[in-house]
């Protein structure tokens, strides 16, 4: 939670010890509940530093369905997800949302956030540095 969309949530609702208690492993599903509402922090790796698997995502939202569907859960609205930092490609992870939740009562919302303009100047100094040639 030291990175990307996860730090603007650790700032929001908190409750960073409440998630650890929970002791969720990979492919599961922690949750806070904060001011009448829900909040679903999939856990999709073990360590920060590595990359989620589709299984992983796929996994993780299964349980996520699970309590969705236990706690009268209707509507869901989500970023991307995946698909910034850990660099899962959306159209793969779209259509796992779509089978995970095509036989649920449940409407997902999903978000693009803007991309900074840093975000694509690091980006390109990236592709300069690895490839030695303008992407």
């Amino acid at each position: 939670m030291g990175a990307g969309i996860a730090v603007m949530f650790k700032k929001e609702f908190k409750g960073v010890e409440e998630l650890k208690e929970q002791k969720k492993l990979t492919g599961e599903c922690a949750v806070l509940q904060r001011d009448g509402r829900f909040v679903y922090y999939l856990i999709t790796k073990k360590k920060a530093s590595q990359k989620p698997t589709y299984d992983s995502l796929r996994r993780s939202l299964e349980d996520m369905k699970s309590h969705c569907a236990a706690n009268s859960v209707t509507t869901i609205s989500m970023p991307r997800i995946g698909c910034g930092l850990d660099r899962l490609a959306w159209s793969r992870v779209s259509k796992i949302l779509e089978e995970v939740f095509k036989h649920t009562n449940i409407s997902i919302t999903v978000y693009s956030l803007p991309e900074k303009a840093e975000t694509t100047a690091m980006k390109e100094n990236k592709c300069l540095m690895i490839d030695r040639k303008v992407c």
